[in-house]
């Protein structure tokens, strides 16, 4: 049985959604698009899933670039290919569409898919898809929308300067 937690962000609240085992299976925004409908995440009690909050709140501190939680997304595999693509993006860099396309070894058709399955990832902040931007080096679309992205990615620089 699914259940949840609540914790505030400096990007406001997060619902983390784990599953019985206790590995997350999503993590969701305030106003988050694809969110599925809130009921299907289980009871909620916020002392659940203690290292997700922690290893979260240390992001947000700058004193996590990488996290180590038990991940288990729902999605199909392509969808879980480009999630793993994600998380080997380093943190503080960014990629495009089509880099991550070709790091997939797909070609240049399979930039739309890319960034589809890029839009649905359930596991937002853990699983980076905030560092995918447009080939123009423009931000592009973002579940948790564009300001959350650009507040993101403006955390992860190394000289602290906004970079977007």
């Amino acid at each position: 049985m699914a259940r949840h937690a609540m914790t505030d962000s400096p990007i406001g609240t997060l619902t983390i959604v784990g599953d019985e085992d206790g590995a997350v299976v999503a993590v969701y925004m305030a106003e988050h698009r694809n969110m599925p409908d809130p009921r299907t995440f289980g009871d909620r009690d916020d002392t659940t899933f203690p290292d997700a909050r922690r290893q979260l709140a240390e992001y947000f501190a700058g004193r996590r670039k990488a996290f180590d939680l038990p991940l288990r997304p729902v999605g199909n595999d392509f969808q879980r290919r480009v999630w793993d693509a994600l998380t080997r993006i380093p943190y503080g860099e960014t990629r495009t569409y089509g880099q991550l396309a070709t790091a997939l070894g797909l070609s240049g058709q399979a930039v739309r898919a890319v960034g589809t399955a890029n839009g649905k990832n359930p596991l937002s902040i853990i699983v980076p898809c905030h560092r995918v931007i447009g080939a123009d080096g423009h931000l592009r679309g973002y579940a948790g929308g564009l300001e959350r992205k650009r507040f993101l990615l403006d955390l992860e620089r190394p000289d602290g300067a906004a970079l977007f």
